[in-house]
């Protein structure tokens, strides 16, 4: 079951009523509104857009920014040291803030520009009849559609965009392509009511489609906020429903995106750490030492030391590297940072057939004779039908079925040579389809036909519905039925089904008439089924290839969406339709669609509750939608994506816009989000677990030392240093084995990689503390201190350099930008304590002592932390 779109109506307006009296209500009539009279009525209903294009300001991104779970616990800790006094620590944390804010604020203002200029090459003009004065003639003109108003008259054609919603006051021909509106892939009938008539089949064209054959002109009932296409905006694009309650989208429980669920997650974890680490701090030091509050800036610094002051800078550069390299190649827009991330994440995908595994268009799939023969006869004849049909019916385009049965033909003409049976007929005469007839007559002759005379023959070529051509048919009952068992099979195999008959008459030069189809003799059918998208094959085998279940949902046939997934090698399983998910409730929707591919005969609402079925049953959905039909859906999901030519509300209810519908750049833009999360989880690992590693040694010295192990100021410059150095990570490199499984920062698993990974390296901070027990030993104490300091800090550097070099995520070779960053962090925590900077900082040179035992003890750090990186225990 499809959406119906005229069965609601956008507010302040009333389509009801004859043609004559919706003209008298809107003020309008059949000559057009006045320069004058639209320019008032632009002044009162404002400009024919919708709500969701005005852009966000760059201030209020920014401020948005400062949301961001680890952006407070950075702000809470430049509070802290502020008020003691710590104002090194608190502007160097001031500045972190504002650096990863306006690089988050930039980069999505970016996006949004990238996505308004993807507008502009959809935004189009309308054919309007408009008078300059009232007594003036009527005249045509083309408008920017931001320019109508109700009242306008609107010419349509073919290829046209519907600008806003219409009702029609002529047609001919007119079919009109609603899938963005109803997901139907095929063209639907229009219709104008007779002057006397309020209401005819398909008497609305609304905003969101688009013209695919015959002419029309229409009044325009709505613009901007009031046409449906607007009315089906959400009132927040940002949330995510589950879906799934009993009102549909927005009914269900709210569910935190993946990007929101992991930070929160890892910034509580830090919040519980630091607030734990800081009082033990100052009890183990008053308590052994004695020392109590005089250790308070110690003990900030320490907690300062356990978080990743760069982290929100890290993750927003790796977030605005990969959206910046996707929208170079101008394939895919990300309009939300965090998208990226959840793109990375994303386990299931679900999209619609029609335009997305499909190119929108039908494609001759057989052509068999009576006794289910392949028969290329059958073709042929249809493709007669359809040449003459559209040259004397002046029909201004063949719809698209025609047009592929005469694509089809003249393929077949190029392949096999034109066959002289069907090249010397010529038109005569010919009854087009229209409201209420399903099918065609070509009347057609040979002109080298010695029987062509007056009293010769014509040969009438009919096609259409096969029960409308069948019933035509000089058929005995059975052999009806029969035929029409076979019609159905080939419906339900997911083909448009196209009959063929034929009759001879006795020329004439009076015009045919409807009375003339009848006892006709059956040629055959014609299957059509839609083509496959060029790239969808590649494109599925790639996501599959990478850990992504495609599910398709579409408002087609069951059977039709089951053929393209056979053809683009997606096994469909068992279809489930719309019915069956209405009978279902959440928890055993949730379980059938784990093992459903295709769900066919889809509502809008339906899409909606399988998004958010899926979702509740924690797997990351991304959902491809390009029409009304499919925000709620888009709203449902955990990342919405919209191709760049769907219709405006979905591209602004969505996080991803892609240049096209070719699933390949999702697939590439999936693959850039599990890097930049690789990247993120990369930084998380090595920065965690080597501060907590340097706390729990800091920790220990305390009640051992009867000095501070690091002053504070050395704990800030040797943090500042590694977290500058860690900006590299940002532009690390993956080789393909991370990109074949969904990437998410799990905090669960991040914490149990830094308690291991800590204590490995707190026992290196240890053991360096044997060390340089053994060579400063023979200093003064204010010397023997200041050497600790010095080699300490030496030691924290070097063994970070290393975690670097050990534990990014990616496996080939480091690129320049991580190379350098090593080095120059181990050639600081070598050179710096030797400097007059050094000295600055409470630090004096060490003996050479030091050096080769310290290269013992790093030797056998790296030895076990290569052992431990060896079995996969760095991949949590």
């Amino acid at each position: 079951m499809a959406w119906a779109p005229e069965a609601r109506t956008a507010p302040g307006r009333d389509t009801g009523g004859t043609s004559l009296e919706v003209l008298r209500a809107l003020e309008s009539g059949p000559r057009g509104l006045t320069e004058a009279e639209a320019e008032d009525r632009l002044a009162r209903h404002g400009e024919n857009v919708f709500p969701g294009r005005r852009p966000v300001s760059w201030p209020r991104r920014f401020a948005r920014s400062l949301r961001d779970p680890f952006t407070a616990v950075l702000i809470g800790l430049g509070l802290v040291s502020a008020v003691m006094a710590s104002w090194g620590t608190a502007c160097v944390i001031a500045v972190l803030v504002v650096v990863s804010c306006v690089l988050r604020a930039t980069g999505e203002h970016r996006a949004d520009r990238s996505a308004a200029s993807l507008r502009e090459l959809v935004a189009t003009t309308a054919t309007v009849r408009r008078r300059a004065t009232e007594s003036a003639p009527p005249a045509t003109r083309e408008l920017p559609v931001e320019q109508l108003v109700p009242g306008d008259l609107v010419l349509l054609g073919p290829g046209d965009l519907v600008p806003a919603d219409l009702r029609l006051l002529r047609a001919t021909g007119l079919t009109v392509h609603e899938a963005a509106l109803t997901g139907e892939s095929a063209p639907a009938d229009k219709a104008a009511p007779a002057a006397t008539t309020a209401t005819a089949p398909g008497h609305l064209c609304l905003q969101g489609s688009s013209v695919v054959s015959g002419t029309g002109s229409g009044v325009v009932v709505a613009t901007g906020r009031d046409t449906v296409l607007s009315g089906a905006l959400p009132a927040d694009a940002d949330s995510r429903d589950t879906g799934t309650g009993p009102g549909g989208p927005g009914k269900g429980k709210r569910l935190l995106r993946p990007f929101d669920r992991s930070v929160n997650g890892i910034a509580w974890t830090l919040i519980r750490f630091m607030l734990l680490t800081a009082p033990l701090v100052l009890l183990a030091d008053a308590l052994v030492r004695g020392r109590g509050l005089a250790t308070l800036p110690f003990a900030v610094a320490v907690a300062v030391g356990l978080t990743p002051e760069m982290l929100p800078v890290i993750v927003t550069s790796a977030l605005a590297r990969g959206a910046a390299l996707l929208a170079r190649d101008g394939e895919v827009i990300v309009r939300r940072l965090p998208a990226l991330h959840d793109l990375g994440a994303v386990d299931v995908l679900c999209v619609d057939k029609t335009g997305t595994l499909t190119e929108d268009r039908p494609v001759p799939a057989l052509a068999e004779d009576p006794d289910g023969h392949a028969d290329q006869d059958v073709l042929r004849w249809a493709a007669v039908n359809a040449l003459w049909t559209l040259h004397l019916a002046e029909l201004p385009v063949p719809d698209a079925l025609d047009e592929a049965v005469l694509e089809a033909d003249a393929a077949d003409v190029l392949a096999h040579g034109d066959d002289p049976r069907f090249a010397v007929y010529e038109g005569v005469d010919a009854l087009p389809c229209g409201p209420g007839r399903r099918l065609s007559t070509a009347v057609v002759h040979r002109p080298g036909d010695p029987r062509f005379a007056l009293a010769g023959t014509h040969t009438l070529v009919v096609k259409g519905a096969p029960e409308d051509v069948l019933d035509r048919c000089a058929l005995d009952p059975a052999e009806r039925a029969r035929l029409t068992r076979r019609a159905d099979d080939l419906a339900a195999e997911g083909l448009r089904v196209l009959a063929v008959a034929r009759a001879e008459r006795p020329a004439r030069d009076r015009p045919y008439t409807e009375a003339d189809e009848r006892d006709l003799t059956f040629t055959g059918f014609v299957g059509l089924s839609d083509a496959p998208a060029p790239t969808a094959a590649e494109a599925l085998a790639g996501l599959a290839r990478n850990g992504v279940t495609v599910k398709v949902l579409t408002g087609d046939h069951p059977g039709t969406a089951a053929r393209i997934c056979r053809e683009l090698g997606l096994d469909p399983g068992t279809p489930v339709t719309g019915d069956r998910i209405d009978s279902l409730d959440d928890a055993e929707l949730a379980r059938l669609a784990a093992g459903t591919t295709v769900f066919a005969r889809c509502a809008p609402a339906h899409k909606a509750r399988v998004v958010g079925a899926l979702r509740g049953a924690g797997h990351t959905t991304g959902f491809l939608g390009d029409g009304v039909n499919d925000l709620a859906a888009l709203h449902a999901a955990d990342v919405g994506v919209c191709p760049r030519d769907g219709v405006d509300v979905a591209r602004e209810a969505a996080d991803v816009v892609l240049a096209s519908k070719d699933l390949t750049s999702l697939d590439r833009a999936i693959v850039a989000g599990r890097g930049a999360t690789a990247n993120i989880s990369a930084y998380l690992r090595i920065t965690l677990s080597s501060n907590f590693g340097n706390v729990i040694a800091m920790l220990v010295a305390g009640l051992m030392l009867p000095f501070l192990p690091m002053l504070p100021a050395q704990v800030l410059v040797q943090n500042l240093f590694f977290d500058a150095a860690q900006l590299a990570l940002a532009f690390d490199r993956q080789d393909d084995r991370a990109h074949t499984r969904p990437a998410v920062l799990r905090p669960r698993a991040l914490l149990r990689f830094v308690t291991g990974f800590g204590l490995l390296n707190a026992a290196a901070d240890l053991a360096t503390f044997a060390v340089l027990a053994l060579a400063v030993r023979s200093l003064g104490a204010e010397a023997g201190q200041d050497a600790f300091h010095a080699g300490w800090f030496t030691e924290n550097l070097l063994t970070q350099a290393m975690v670097m070099a050990l534990l990014r995520s990616g496996r080939l070779r480091a690129p320049t930008p991580v190379r350098v960053a090593v080095a120059g962090l181990a050639v600081v925590g070598l050179l710096l304590p030797l400097s007059p900077f050094g000295a600055m900082l409470s630090m004096s040179p060490l003996p050479t002592l030091y050096y080769g035992l310290l290269a013992l003890v790093l030797a056998l750090y790296g030895g076990v932390l290569w052992v431990a990186r060896s079995r996969r225990f760095s991949l949590p």
